[in-house]
């Protein structure tokens, strides 16, 4: 008989909220269901810190929120408890290289976001869904020491993918490298991944990892996965995220996350 599950945590975007970014309101029922059998809930996202401040006061979190990918950890008030930035060396040849393969650049520092073009793709969408504008700057030197994130943008999902690889060759494990959506490429520092949140989580709550279960729907959520004795993948994941994962649940459009906890969470 498998153990119970004690801790569940989730990513953010395709996952927990609609394309739209909704958050439904079986989502927070399920949410609250989980409290009510005592089952702990955590969020995981790419995400800034404050762009994850509106989820918690509808589902009444208490858990440490890990932003950036595990880059910065904060209490649900918003306050750090922790973080890890990409080394300081380093950030400026990232920038380079993702620039390189004709990726827009931004860059996460502390609570702000920096570009260089308010107007390139999905800079209006970031905004309204991290419900905050960005710091529009020429020079990328002024800001890329204590940076938590870059990220490579386009609609060329190819050229994002290999943007990513790049990074990956070339700074090895320096960096943590993964698409957190087919059209962002995300770089952190090299403790800041999903799977390390997991394994954060584990350490703080003293849970093993076959007591946690995780659900996401990209592939720098198959990172988590490996560490938890439950994984969920949504039904909008790709064929290679679904078969990284143990259950796969309907999609973010079809309350994949709500029936993940009902079916495969609850007792």
């Amino acid at each position: 008989m498998a153990p119970a599950i004690r801790l569940f945590l989730a990513d953010v975007d395709g996952t927990l909220v609609t394309q739209d970014k909704i958050l439904t309101d079986r989502a927070i029922a399920a949410v609250a269901k989980l409290r009510e059998a005592g089952i702990l809930f955590a969020i995981t996202s790419g995400r800034p810190p404050r762009g994850m401040s509106m989820l918690v006061e509808p589902l009444q979190l208490t858990m440490p929120i890990a932003a950036f990918n595990g880059g910065v950890y904060v209490h649900p008030d918003m306050s750090v408890i922790e973080q890890q930035v990409i080394p300081d060396d380093v950030t400026p040849a990232v920038i380079d290289l993702l620039a390189a393969h004709n990726l827009d650049v931004w860059i996460y520092r502390g609570s702000d976001w920096f570009l260089r073009d308010p107007k390139a793709p999905h800079v209006a969408r970031e905004s309204w869904t991290v419900k905050f504008d960005p710091t529009v700057t020429g020079n990328f030197a002024s800001v890329s020491d204590g940076v938590a994130k870059v990220t490579g943008v386009s609609d060329d999902y190819d050229a994002v993918q290999k943007g990513v690889d790049a990074v990956r060759e070339r700074f090895g494990d320096h960096v943590s490298a993964a698409r957190s959506q087919p059209y962002y490429g995300d770089v952190t520092n090299p403790n800041a991944n999903k799977g390390a949140v997991a394994q954060y989580l584990s350490r703080t709550y003293q849970i093993p990892p076959e007591q946690i279960a995780t659900i996401g729907d990209q592939p720098n959520d198959v990172l988590m996965f490996a560490h938890s004795g439950l994984s969920i993948a949504m039904g909008n994941a790709s064929h290679e995220v679904q078969a990284a994962a143990r259950r796969v649940t309907t999609s973010n459009e079809d309350e994949g996350f709500a029936n993940a906890v009902e079916r495969f969470i609850l007792p």
